[in-house]
């Protein structure tokens, strides 16, 4: 018999108990449309990590003052008073090292006219632009002469201008207060949006690291450097930046580092690889449905073999062979299979894009997940769909026509 008469002869008999055939199919259906919605969120997060990451800067390097304990109490990172802008400054100078910025951060009432808020301050350098691949919207950044005279000027984030001066307005120099002390609005950065940890990056208010420093705080050391890399590659320029603070610092072999260097890229591996863990927990918890659906198809199939028992025995009277019939019920559960894997593929795309639309979830479907669910839904198939076509192939001819 051929596979295609043996195809036909699957659909009619399919066909003649559509509604227990659906029910069947919608196991499949449920279990492939759950694993492709699961993987699309998944991939989804990934690449908006991703993102993220390359928004966050150019080659990442960031540079932090280390741990320091207080009377038994750890105080974290940046508490201690370990790096300088000596330090900052040296970093040029490190083979592979593009831009350097030191940072000193503070937090303040921020008042202009009638209207106030409450925001980070940063202080960084002049190449702090070029790290963050950060520009300007309105005026321009603060140059060297600002960093050595420590001058009284800032650069607010977009979400601090809309605040106090309303949207679409142009403050440029405009004076602010911070900490009641004058400050001379020179520009307004471009929108950056939700950084990768749900903070608003455009709720900040730039001025000069000098001038944190001396005015805001009243500090010699600074919190942070964060650095550029010339290459994607940052490893080798991140070991060669701990070289030279340990040096600087001098540091013994056996004595801890009293900063920390970390990557972009080691920051952005932990946050993937905690989503991957997930999304394969997810996508495996959604797989149960596809056993669930297989052992449905292997009930429905086992009920088929005994109510066409007497069918089955004609067959083998009039000629057929066992494994015709193994192939014509094996047929049969593959098509169950495989028909409820495609609409569990357009089940998988609907639910992704209603996640991505009402619930704005980025989402995802990598193509490969496709061909994945497909060849799941086959496999399902053969694999419950097997024993009971064995067990048809095996009747006896005349105890099956003498089946009641």
């Amino acid at each position: 018999m051929s596979l295609l008469m043996t195809l036909r002869i699957a659909l009619k008999a399919l066909n003649r108990n559509k509604l227990r055939t659906i029910l069947t199919m919608l196991g499949m259906i449920i279990g492939v449309g759950a694993v492709i919605t699961m993987v699309a969120l998944g991939k989804g997060a990934q690449s908006t990590i991703e993102e993220q990451v390359k928004a966050g800067g150019t080659n990442l390097i960031n540079v932090n003052a280390g741990n320091f304990s207080q009377g038994g109490v750890r105080q974290g990172q940046g508490m201690s008073q370990t790096l300088t802008a000596d330090d900052a400054e040296a970093l040029r100078a490190v083979p592979g090292v593009q831009y350097v910025s030191a940072n000193a951060n503070s937090r303040g009432q921020i008042i202009a006219g009638n209207q106030n808020w409450s925001s980070q301050v940063q202080g960084v350098d002049t190449d702090f632009p070029m790290i963050r691949n950060w520009n300007t919207k309105y005026g321009s950044f603060f140059g060297p002469q600002h960093v050595q005279g420590a001058a009284r000027v800032c650069v607010l984030g977009n979400t601090v201008a809309e605040t106090l001066f309303g949207p679409d307005v142009d403050p440029t120099g405009q004076v602010i207060r911070i900490r009641n002390q004058p400050f001379q609005v020179i520009g307004v950065m471009n929108t950056k949006g939700v950084s990768g940890f749900g903070s608003d990056q455009d709720d900040v208010i730039f001025t000069p690291f000098t001038t944190v420093q001396k005015k805001l705080q009243g500090q010699q050391h600074i919190n942070g450097i964060t650095v550029s890399a010339v290459t994607s590659d940052t490893e080798p320029v991140a070991e060669a930046i701990r070289e030279a603070l340990r040096t600087r610092h001098k540091l013994f072999p056996s004595d801890p580092d009293d900063f920390m260097v970390r990557t972009q890229e080691e920051m952005a591996a932990i946050r993937t690889e905690t989503t991957r863990t997930m999304t394969t927990l997810l996508a495996a918890i959604a797989g149960v449905s596809l056993i669930v659906g297989g052992i449905g198809i292997m009930n429905i199939m086992l009920v088929s073999v005994t109510e066409r028992t007497r069918e089955i025995g004609l067959r083998m009277a009039i000629g057929a062979r066992g494994k015709d019939v193994l192939l014509q019920f094996l047929v049969e559960a593959v098509t169950i299979s495989l028909f409820g894997g495609l609409l569990g593929i357009a089940l998988g795309y609907g639910l992704s894009a209603a996640a991505e639309r009402f619930l704005t979830w980025p989402t995802a479907i990598p193509p490969n997940a496709i061909g994945l669910a497909f060849g799941c839904a086959a496999g399902t198939g053969v694999f419950f769909g097997f024993y009971p076509a064995r067990k048809a192939s095996n009747l006896d001819p005349i105890e099956a026509l003498r089946f009641e």
